[in-house]
């Protein structure tokens, strides 16, 4: 059984041809508002593809959740093997902290060398630490990405090389990004430092954004042949984070005008509107065999979105549940999602919760709701057949 119930609202602000009049040249991109998880751009968003080097973004987080759950600590020590070395090292050719072979590197020095230059030997020695092999570490990985809520992606190694299996999309990696930034307030200032010196090699951070000046605190570059060059990064203005992930670009200048440009428009062209206070019933799911056949439903905390300034733009919202729900509810149970879109982009997907219990109805409402419900499911069925 399934319940769709579609509202329709207006924005109190004006003209939706501004909500996504930025234009990238970016295969893939996204723009996502830290606090309201709003979507304030998208191209190809949800498309597979190859992270490269933003997939140590996701090596990172299994590192950071290691170290909060007091598995791991700063001080501890990994061993860079011969592995290690010869396939993330100086003899690979790629990027590299370069560490000394069978020398030992705090974990401390050891994420520097991750983040700051996107060290594959890094990437591959906090593998082996922590996992043994960095196909074992792939697993926590994987498992990891399913905990925080990424959809879409499979990882394979640690470091983002190439491997047919190893995708990501732009959405989740904006999802990982704030889940980076929010659970690990301790952790995260590392994706903003400008430099590391290992080995006696002092390298300046990928990111370009740092060096802007337009609020940008971290995250990632990456770029392979076949991934084009990609950048997730995040910046803070007048207290709004926003996060943006672009891939698939032809050079590294294109890449940082691109993430710049992206980020300035967010920032200039979006306000916060209040659509719904916390508490406020937003809608009612319908309830089967119960005490009465509808239960409010409402959000937690204030609903809003970010709407183009000075525009009057459309917001279709929805309130989506499967159901109708069957009694008894409690209240305070989670059951349908209230989706806003703003110009066919997903501006907010925010849980709906129950305001009040549904006790179970008497025996003869019951058995009239069983009744209905088997008429209406077979007009379901029928239409579905239709269609």
């Amino acid at each position: 059984m399934s319940g769709l119930l579609v509202l329709a609202w207006l924005a109190a602000a004006a003209g939706a041809a501004r909500a996504q009049t930025f234009q990238t040249s970016a295969e893939f991109a996204i723009l996502m508002d830290a606090q309201t998880r709003g979507v304030l751009y998208a191209k190809a968003p949800d498309a597979p593809m190859i992270p490269a080097s933003l997939a140590k973004l996701m090596t990172a987080a299994v590192v950071f959740e290691e170290i909060k759950g007091g598995r791991l600590s700063l001080d501890d020590t990994f061993v860079i093997s011969e592995n290690a070395w010869r396939r993330g090292g100086a003899p690979s050719g790629g990027s590299t902290m370069f560490a000394v072979v069978n020398s030992r590197v705090s974990v401390a020095d050891l994420l520097r060398g991750l983040i700051v230059q996107s060290g594959n030997d890094a990437a591959i020695a906090l593998a082996e630490g922590i996992a043994g092999t960095e196909e074992n570490f792939a697993r926590l990985m994987n498992e990891r990405a399913k905990a925080i809520g990424l959809r879409s992606s499979t990882f394979r190694n640690a470091t983002g090389y190439s491997d047919p299996e190893q995708r990501t999309t732009a959405r989740d990696l904006a999802v990982l990004s704030l889940y980076l930034i929010e659970n690990f307030p301790d952790l995260y200032p590392i994706f903003g430092e400008r430099e590391f010196t290992w080995n006696k090699i002092r390298q300046q951070n990928r990111n370009p954004l740092l060096a802007m000046e337009i609020g940008a605190d971290g995250l990632k570059t990456g770029n392979l042949p076949e991934s084009g060059y990609g950048l997730v990064g995040s910046a803070v203005r007048d207290g709004r984070r926003l996060v943006v992930v672009l891939n698939g670009l032809r050079n590294a200048r294109d890449r940082a005008n691109e993430g710049r440009k992206l980020l300035e428009w967010g920032f200039n062209n979006f306000e916060t509107r209040e659509i719904f206070k916390a508490g406020e019933v937003i809608s009612e799911a319908q309830v089967y065999g119960g005490a009465r056949g509808r239960v409010p439903l409402v959000a937690r905390e204030p609903v809003r979105v970010l709407v183009p300034r000075g525009a009057s733009d459309r917001l279709d919202v929805k309130v989506v549940y499967r159901g109708p729900l069957k009694a008894p509810v409690a209240a305070g149970t989670q059951v349908a999602e209230l989706r806003v879109t703003r110009d066919e982009v997903d501006a907010l997907v925010l849980p709906l919760y129950t305001d009040e219990a549904v006790e179970s109805g008497s025996l003869s409402q019951r058995a009239f709701d069983a009744l209905f419900e088997l008429g209406t499911g077979a007009i379901r069925d029928a239409l579905s057949k239709l269609l």
